[in-house]
Formats: structure tokens, C-alpha cells, sequence
């Protein structure tokens, strides 16, 4: 799917999934709401702040950055979409969720600190630690959710063990499409793993996991990455997404200009844009575009 980068940015603005929450309470913060004129509640611009120092550990991303990328998904990806539902403890218990624990409740106290939504505040701090790491573009973020008062239904998250076609039929029915799946895995960059197989615990998913690059995709179709997850493997041989993680693998700016808007749908699964408030601005930089622009131009767009 070829689109330029004003084409990707209108995608986002304009996307409503399907999947729109039901178990949501009636209740959020004063804090979290835009001011008459619907701009961005400063509040966000202090939390930006906190998070980029939680996340950061020298000048790469750490264990809490990779998490908190890692539970954006894990929020929206079930039936009802980004609600917070994942910082329950009933759900945040399950054996998927159970590695995040510690990096869920810290951002859990830190919405509470500042009478935010935890909903919000965890797709907040996807966006902020792929901006943390090293190479990471901006996401369009938004706030203005309210959170969920039940636990999201089980066996809803694809495992690591999924096949290429299972993990693109799982997405699709999510409304993404084949680049935004291979765009998506790339977060693996930043990855390390845990319980595929716990004698090798701690293994990277590439060979720079403190950075935002394009290793992941050519060290994981080589098989030259330290560890690979099977679903990884086998989607580097799937018929639709195997061709453009090759793509991916010769092109940062490619990546990053598909990556950008498909986190950002993932972020409204369960929400419509026209009912929140951009808080783009709040993160700790707004690099995106000027990394486009800074690209060969045969570099910027997929």
C-alpha cells in the first residue's frame, strides 16, 4: 500500500474501529480533558516528561520502554479495544500480561498521580518510549478514554508461536493490512524475550535492542538474530508479509512511515478520533516528519 505521508496522517484522523468498548465506566478526569478551545491538557506535557526519564537508561530504551510499547498491544488488541482493562489485576494476571506487571503498575500509579485515565496513560507511554528509543518515530497519540471496570476476554492475544497466516488473519480481522502487521512486529526491535524459551530468558530479538532500527527484519530473515519467536520466522515467509519485511529490512524510512500510522490505529481500537483530543504535541519531541524529510527521497514512504 503506497501512501504519502499527508495520505497516512488523514488515515489516522479519520479511522473509528469497529470495535468500540462496552466496558467502559462513566467516569473521567478533569485533569484529561481539553480546554474549551480542544487543545492538548497540559498536564501531558509534565507526564511526558516523567515518562521519558522512566523509560530511558543512558541513551537507549530500557526494559520499562520495552514493556510499555509491548502493552499497547495487549490492551487494544482484544474485544474492546484500548480501555485500560489490561491494568486490572484479573487481567493483568494472566499468563500473557503477567511479564508486564511491574511496568503496568508504575504507569497505573502515575495516571493516578496526575487524575489521568490509565487507558490514556498507557497508550501515552507506547508512544513516548518508541520516541525514547533511539530511531523511534512520532506516533499520532491521543487522549480523552475512559477506563474499563472489567477484564477484557481471554485467548484474544496471537502467542508467539502462531503461524504467519493465523497472526495476518487475527490482524486483519482488527482492520489492519499485511504492511501494517509487518510494520507492527517491528516493535521487535526493541524486544527481548522471555517465555518462549525460558533457558535463553533475556535474549534480544535483534542485536541492538536498546535502539529503534531495522535490524530486527534482516537479522530475523537470515536467522542471525539472537533469538527468534517462531510467529516472527514464519511471518518473514508468509506470502503477503514476507515481501515487505524484506522491504522493511533495507529501509528505516520505510518502516517508520508505516509504522507510525498502523500504532496509531491500534491506539483508536475501541475509540473514533472525533471524540478525543491530539496530544501529539506532548511527547518528548515531534521528530517524525522532520526524519521523513531528512530520508533520500527514495527512503521516506512505503
Amino acid at each position: 500500500m503506497k501512501l504519502s505521508l499527508v495520505l497516512l496522517t488523514t488515515s489516522v484522523l479519520t479511522y473509528a474501529s469497529p470495535h468500540l468498548s462496552s466496558r467502559q465506566d462513566g467516569n473521567s478526569s478533569g485533569e484529561a480533558s481539553a480546554d474549551q478551545w480542544g487543545r492538548c491538557p497540559p498536564v501531558w506535557n509534565t507526564i511526558s516528561r516523567e515518562l521519558t526519564s522512566l523509560f530511558r537508561s543512558g541513551n537507549q530504551c530500557n526494559d520499562d520502554a520495552r514493556a510499555a510499547i509491548r502493552a499497547v498491544f495487549h490492551d487494544c488488541f482484544p474485544d474492546g479495544g484500548c480501555d485500560g482493562s489490561l491494568a486490572i489485576p484479573a487481567e493483568l494476571g494472566r499468563s500473557p500480561n503477567t511479564r508486564l506487571t511491574g511496568t503496568v503498575n508504575k504507569l497505573k500509579s502515575v495516571a493516578e498521580k496526575y487524575r489521568v485515565s490509565v487507558a490514556d496513560m498507557l497508550m501515552f507511554a507506547g508512544s513516548t518510549a518508541v520516541l525514547v528509543c533511539p530511531g523511534g518515530p512520532t506516533v499520532k497519540t491521543y487522549v480523552g478514554r475512559k477506563d474499563a471496570k472489567s477484564p477484557a476476554p481471554e485467548g484474544q492475544l496471537p502467542t508467539g508461536d502462531v503461524t504467519g497466516d493465523e497472526a495476518l488473519q487475527k490482524f486483519q480481522q482488527r482492520g489492519f493490512s499485511a504492511q501494517d502487521l509487518a510494520a507492527l512486529v517491528g516493535a521487535h526491535s526493541a524486544a527481548r524475550q522471555r517465555d518462549q524459551d525460558p533457558s535463553q530468558a533475556g535474549k534480544s530479538l535483534d542485536s541492538s535492542p536498546g535502539s529503534w532500527d531495522v535490524k530486527f527484519y534482516a537479522e530475523t530473515i537470515a536467522k542471525k538474530a539472537p533469538f527468534s519467536l517462531p510467529s516472527d520466522l514464519s511471518l518473514a515467509n508468509q506470502t503477503q508479509v514476507g515481501p515487505i519485511f524484506k522491504k522493511f529490512a533495507k529501509s528505516q524510512g520505510q518502516w517508520n512511515a508505516a509504522f507510525a500510522p498502523a500504532l496509531a490505529k491500534m491506539q483508536l481500537l475501541g475509540s473514533s478520533a472525533s471524540k478525543l483530543v491530539d496530544c501529539t504535541s506532548a511527547l518528548p519531541r515531534a521528530r517524525y516528519t522532520r526524519d521523513v524529510k531528512a530520508a533520500p527521497i527514495n527512503d521516506r514512504y512505503s
